[in-house]
C-alpha cells in the first residue's frame, strides 16, 4: 500500500521562457491549492479531526524555513514582489486534533457577546423612542 500522505517538494521557477509571469504565478497557486484539496479527501484516521500541513518556504530547498500554513500565499506574493525567479516549497499532511479553548477565554467571549447583544438592543430602544417623539 502506497503513503497517502506523500509530501510536495518541488522547486517551483516563475520565469518560463514564453509564458507570461503571471499566469505562470496562477498555475503555481492552482497546483499547490489542488495538492491541499487531494490530501483533504484522504479519510482521516481514528482520533483525528483534520488534516494539517507542515509547510516549509525557501528562494531553495537549502534555506527553506517551517512557515503556518495561512502564511503561505503572503510568502509567494512577497517572492513575486521581490522579482525572484524560484521559489521552494514543501508541504507535508499531519493529523490535526481541536483542541478546546481554556475556560478563562470561553468566559471572556461569552461576556463580549453579552456585551455586543445589550448594545444592540439599546440602539433599537433608542431609535424607538426617537421615534416616537
Amino acid at each position: 500500500m502506497t503513503d497517502l500522505r506523500a509530501p510536495m517538494r518541488k522547486t517551483f521557477n516563475l520565469n518560463i521562457e514564453g509564458k507570461n509571469r503571471d499566469r505562470v504565478l496562477e498555475a503555481t497557486k492552482h497546483e499547490i491549492r489542488k495538492y491541499v484539496k487531494r490530501q483533504r479527501r484522504v479519510p482521516l484516521p481514528e482520533g483525528v479531526d483534520f488534516w494539517d500541513f507542515d509547510c516549509k518556504f525557501g528562494t531553495s530547498a537549502d534555506n527553506a524555513a517551517t512557515i503556518h500554513f495561512a502564511e503561505l500565499t503572503e510568502k509567494i506574493d512577497a517572492v513575486v514582489q521581490a522579482g525572484g525567479e524560484t521559489f521552494y516549497l514543501e508541504l507535508l499532511a499531519k493529523d490535526g486534533v481541536r483542541s478546546s479553548k481554556p475556560a478563562d477565554m470561553k468566559a471572556a467571549e461569552a461576556a463580549a457577546a453579552a456585551a455586543a447583544a445589550a448594545e444592540d438592543g439599546d440602539d433599537e430602544e433608542d431609535e424607538e423612542e426617537a421615534d416616537k417623539a
